[in-house]
């Protein structure tokens, strides 16, 4: 309230707050002039003839006296002791002059002694006036400038979480809300909370006549489509974008400031997903035991996420690195604590996909009825400098894993795999489409082998928020001031969110029937540069470029990295096959039966263990049909050794040829 009357005060011209204090001081003198006489006549009077005389004298001498003394000159809201000071002299000065003006005039019914009361009195009420304007205007000042120095933002909704976002950043210390945009063209120039509400396609002029630097999102339940065409228009007036949660997270709740978030790249690349087929999403997983290797990873963390909600029985989590599974078992630990209460049981487990005698004991404790393979290495450099131990996980793992499960008996087995896998330049790409094809020669031998497990592959492109995303990366180096780092002009990727990746996965995997390779409906590839220069452009900065040489964000091409491809494909062949599932696809792949591939594996493995990297090379040029490597060999070791003239020894086979062979 306090603060409510004072910014009308200090919004005041400089010379309208002085002829205010002026008229205060006028009062005070008044004031003190009649507490004088009613403490001398020691009784409370109304005045009367001379005694208005009295009053109006004061006046008269007082206020020229403060004037010509410079009390209107100090700002009351800083004022201290110097100012103290001269209020003192200015009234001493005064009191002199009303005490000898008194005594002179001898007025009736005014005593003499008037001129030594008042003075004393009038000191203190003014002394106490500044005191109080002093703490009174300064904090509120201060609050009314710092207030002034926020940055000032629309709000985007004029609903129900926009109106409440409003009144939470009524108190806010990071931003000040102006106004509001709305598509409800009933609702344009009206005013909400004090707030008026524009018409979006004013945008532009907004951000010039308000300097606005943010929009802030409060339309959770709008649709993808709209909110991309929202951002379009945001990005055109060069403002930075923020958002409120979905409306899901908003509904047990009121919306709060700290609510607001980043802009989630998702909002400028995806489409609105598909709700989950609730039969397919539950036919692998509901009351059984689920198994998901890779568990610390982010398509695995995930899938771990997604499955709980499924209602397993038992969900295994296996992971090699310690502190992955640590991290993922305390956060699915907190998720079960805010569900339903259940009887899920989360085991996290220590392993390495490659090691057979623990996949081996894992898998006959507990039987699991489903696995979900998304251990890998997937980080196409990392793998190329390190190509026999990209192998040796993403082929060796899955073959171990997927025996392991054949002979403990589990019904489902579903593979990750990756868009990387179609027509490969790099190592890791060509590791999984191998790791595919072990998996399509086991299904095509299961009978002989006497195995009941439906092997599934299911293929899709990048996830935004994965490890080595370049969503995180360029927003880090956005905030740093750039440059933004992108490794060719032309290069485009599939995107897809990862809730949606496992939650197709998970339904895809319910629909195999064994040695199908589902591929997920990704919309259309996104050409990275152009991603780049929204997310510049949506935190409200300007790509700095030929045509604009004085932008913030400049975009530096640094160049294909080992393997990289400057586009991914989804599919081998031609002509996909629809599902029941209008995002999930079957294609045809054609591959090695498992009697002769598992003898050509063995060569491999050979290679493998004496990293010899050009036999690696050649023997994945023919095993897989299109792998075309992309210059020359960058493995670290190989280089090294053949730059010191080193023989490498051969290292001991991790695997011997009778724990591989099946056949």
């Amino acid at each position: 309230m306090i603060n409510q009357i004072a910014d009308p005060l200090l919004a005041l011209p400089r010379p309208a707050k002085r002829l205010l204090a002026l008229g205060v001081d006028a009062l005070l003198c008044l004031l003190t002039v009649w507490l004088a006489l009613c403490l001398r006549l020691d009784n409370w009077v109304i005045p009367q003839g001379n005694q208005w005389l009295a009053m109006g004298l004061s006046l008269v001498l007082a206020l020229p006296v403060f004037v010509v003394s410079g009390l209107y000159r100090a700002i009351f809201r800083y004022a201290g002791m110097a100012a103290l000071m001269a209020v003192t002299k200015a009234i001493v000065l005064y009191g002199l002059l009303y005490a000898a003006l008194l005594a002179v005039l001898v007025l009736p019914g005014v005593p003499r002694t008037l001129g030594l009361l008042q003075p004393p009195l009038l000191l203190l009420a003014v002394g106490a006036s500044r005191a109080v304007a002093r703490y009174w205007l300064s904090g509120g000042y201060l609050s009314r400038l710092k207030r002034n120095a926020l940055p000032k933002v629309l709000i985007y909704g004029a609903g129900s979480a926009g109106n409440q976002l409003a009144a939470a950043m009524a108190n806010s210390n990071e931003m000040r809300a102006v106004g509001f945009l709305d598509d409800d063209t009933r609702l344009h120039g009206n005013v909400l909370n004090g707030l008026n509400i524009y018409n979006p396609s004013q945008l532009h002029d907004l951000v010039q006549s308000l300097e606005v630097s943010d929009v802030l999102l409060a339309i959770p339940s709008t649709s993808r489509q709209r909110r991309n065409e929202i951002l379009e228009l945001t990005r055109q007036a060069h403002v930075a974008v923020r958002t409120l949660p979905g409306l899901m997270d908003l509904a047990q709740g009121h919306v709060h400031a700290s609510d607001l978030r980043e802009l989630d790249i998702e909002d400028l690349l995806g489409r609105d997903a598909v709700p989950p087929n609730a039969s397919l999403f539950a036919k692998n997983i509901h009351g059984k035991v689920v198994l998901v290797t890779g568990a610390g990873g982010s398509i695995g963390s995930e899938l771990c996420r997604q499955i709980i909600k499924a209602g397993p029985t038992k969900l295994l989590l296996v992971e090699l690195s310690e502190f992955a599974l640590y991290a993922v078992h305390q956060d699915l630990m907190k998720l079960l604590v805010d569900m339903e209460p259940s009887n899920l049981q989360l085991l996290p487990l220590l392993a390495s996909v490659r090691d057979e005698a623990r996949m081996r004991e894992i898998m006959q404790t507990w039987k699991p009825h489903t696995v979900y393979h998304a251990a890998a290495y997937k980080h196409v450099p990392m793998v190329e400098h390190n190509p026999a131990e990209g192998v040796k996980n993403n082929v060796l793992g899955t073959w171990t894993t997927a025996k392991v499960a054949a002979e403990n008996g589990v019904s489902d087995f579903v593979l990750i795999s990756t868009d990387k896998a179609v027509r490969p330049t790099n190592v890791m790409g060509t590791s999984k489409r191998l790791a595919e094809m072990v998996l399509q020669a086991f299904a095509a031998a299961s009978k002989e082998l006497g195995w009941r497990t439906r092997f599934g592959m299911v293929r899709f492109g990048n996830v935004l928020g994965s490890s080595g995303s370049v969503v995180p990366l360029f927003r880090k180096q956005i905030r740093d001031n750039g440059p933004i780092t992108l490794t060719h002009a032309d290069i485009t990727r599939y995107f897809m969110t990862i809730p949606e990746a496992a939650q197709l996965v998970i339904q895809a995997g319910a629909m195999t029937s064994g040695g199908d390779v589902f591929v997920l409906d990704m919309g259309e590839p996104v050409r990275i540069i152009d991603l780049a220069r929204r997310m510049v452009e949506l935190s409200g900065l300007t790509v700095r470029d030929d045509a604009k040489p004085d932008g913030d964000i400049a975009i530096q091409i640094t160049g294909l990295r080992p393997g990289e491809k400057l586009y991914e494909e989804l599919l081998i062949g031609d002509n996909p096959l629809p599902t029941q599932h209008p995002r999930i696809m079957k294609a045809h792949e054609d591959f090695v039966p498992w009697y002769e591939l598992s003898s050509r594996l063995q060569v491999l493995i050979a290679a493998l263990n004496a990293n010899d990297v050009p036999a690696i090379r050649g023997l994945l040029k023919e095993l897989v049909p299109g792998y075309q490597p992309d210059g020359a060999v960058v493995d670290w070791v190989y280089l090294a050794a053949e730059q010191e003239n080193l023989n490498l020894p051969v290292l001991k086979a991790a695997y011997s040829p009778a724990q591989l062979l099946v056949a």
